[in-house]
Formats: structure tokens, sequence, C-alpha cells
């Protein structure tokens, strides 16, 4: 669960098939960050009070991803199922014209999202994304793995270890410089703990289907958004052609690139990538 001071005040949103928690800080609009795997609203935390001083409400949902802290045991956990959460969520507190901030897993999931139900979207950054064929990149055998029940609750103990948590299968790959001990136990407590939140990260990795990107990628040519690509030169998991292929298929796509990050740009390079969504969000900002 989001524990962040600098995400503003918690609250929570009831949806059709279940709560959701989110933080919500700032005024101006709206700013809803869609985050991955096995993380919560604290990716955002260096984001948020950037955004929010330059004239952004930030919303940074817990979404059902392995880190959150209120069960969805009735919720769709497929990659479309949780797109359209997230827009359940924008309906839900009648946001309009948002940007939606997404990196990694996020990244999958707001592509589903732009070519399924971007009435409520005004632009998109993609910072380091989950796309085409490569979903989920690192995480395909500990996909298997989780699947399994019993697995999960082992493996997230193993990651009290610092050693472990520099692994690729943990946090190694994804981010350049080392998580604070508190970051990592909020992503890892809830499921640690929680056998429904384990029960979930289980329905999601079981739903785990690279054809949905690939889907969605087929209707990017109809996708009408302004979009802002970030990739990290030294990306260990997501290579630069990604990046390019997403900016030759979406319309009104630019790219920027960031250098001495991995896909962690949030945690590697946050006062940059804050400054690329303000430049951007002012450069497509509603008349």
């Amino acid at each position: 669960m989001g524990t962040s001071s600098a995400l503003g005040p918690a609250r929570e949103v009831a949806l059709s098939s279940g709560r959701i928690r989110y933080h919500d800080t700032g005024t101006g609009p709206p700013v809803v960050f869609v985050h991955g795997l096995l993380v919560n609203a604290d990716l955002w935390r260096k984001i948020v009070p950037g955004l929010a001083a330059e004239g952004h409400r930030c919303l940074t949902p817990d979404w059902p991803l392995g880190a959150h802290s209120l069960p969805m045991p009735d919720a769709d956990l497929s990659l479309p199922g949780l797109a359209d959460l997230i827009a359940e969520f924008l309906d839900a507190l009648d946001l309009t014209d948002v940007t939606i901030v997404a990196n990694d897993t996020g990244g999958a999931l707001t592509q589903l999202l732009m070519t399924r139900r971007p009435e409520r979207i005004g632009r998109v950054v993609l910072a380091a994304v989950d796309c085409y064929e490569i979903w989920p990149p690192l995480f395909v055998a500990l996909m298997k793995i989780v699947r399994i029940p019993g697995t999960i609750a082992p493996l997230l103990a193993a990651m009290r270890w610092r050693f472990v948590q520099r692994l690729p299968l943990a946090f190694g790959w994804v981010a350049k410089r080392e998580l604070p001990q508190d970051i990592i136990d909020s992503y890892v407590r809830p499921a640690r703990r929680d056998p429904a939140i384990r029960a979930d990260l289980r329905r999601f990795a079981a739903a785990a289907d690279t054809g949905c990107t690939l889907d969605a990628a087929k209707r990017f040519a109809e996708v009408d958004l302004p979009v802002l690509v970030v990739w990290a030169t030294e990306d260990k998991l997501f290579p630069m052609s990604l990046a390019e292929r997403l900016v030759a298929d979406l319309p009104r796509a630019s790219l920027r690139t960031v250098d001495d990050s991995y896909a962690f740009l949030a945690e590697d390079r946050p006062e940059l990538l804050t400054e690329l969504i303000v430049e951007f969000t002012r450069l497509h900002a509603a008349p």
C-alpha cells in the first residue's frame, strides 16, 4: 500500500468489483498514475510533489497488482479487466482531460485503456513500459511460479535480504539505484502478510496473456491522443527498439530518452521525468 506522505491523503473509492485505495494531492488538471507489477503508489513519491507544485492534481492509486492493501477477490484481473477498472476509477471520480502517467506493466494497461476507453483521457506518458510481445518481460518465469499455491509467501519473505533485492528477479534490473528498505517493505509486505492479496496476484498471473498487448497495438492507428514515450537508454528490460515502434505506430507520439536509469525512471531520474511530464502537459494543454 502506498505509504509516503509525499503522495497526499489516502482515500478510498468503491467500484463495481471492490474498493481502490488512492492518494490525492494538489489542484488543477488531473494526473492519474498507473504503476506496474509488485509495486504500488509509492513508486511515484518523488514525482508527485513536483507536479503538484506546477498546478496539477495528482492521483496515485494502488492498483491490484500484488502490492495493494485492499483485496479485490471479485475483480477481473486480466489486462482488459484491469484497463476497464482504471476507466471505472476515472468515471467514479468524474475526471476529465486526464494525463495518464504509466510505467512497466502499467503501460500495458494504459495501452488497452487508450484503445478501449479513451474518452476521459487528454494525453498519455508511457515511461518504459511493457508493449507488443514484451509482456511480461522479466517476470515470465515468476508468473509461472506464483500461479502455484503456496509459492508467493516464501518468495516475498526472501526479499528481506539486501542481496536478494538486487537480483534480476527482484528489483536489480528495474532500478539502477538501491531502493530504500521502507519502500521495498511497502511493496512486498501486503502480499507477504495477506493471503487475499496473494490470491489476487495469483489470479493476475494466471490471466497473463501477451495477446492482449498485441491486440491493443493493432488499434494504435486509431488513438488520437498526444503520447510522450520516455525511455531509459540503459534499460535492461525494454530495448530502445520498443520505444521506436511505439512512436512509429502511435500517430501523435514523441520520444524522449533518459540516461543513467533503468526502467524505474521515477526512482532513478525523478527530477528529469517530472520536468518531461510538465513540459509535455503544457505543450498539449486543453484549449
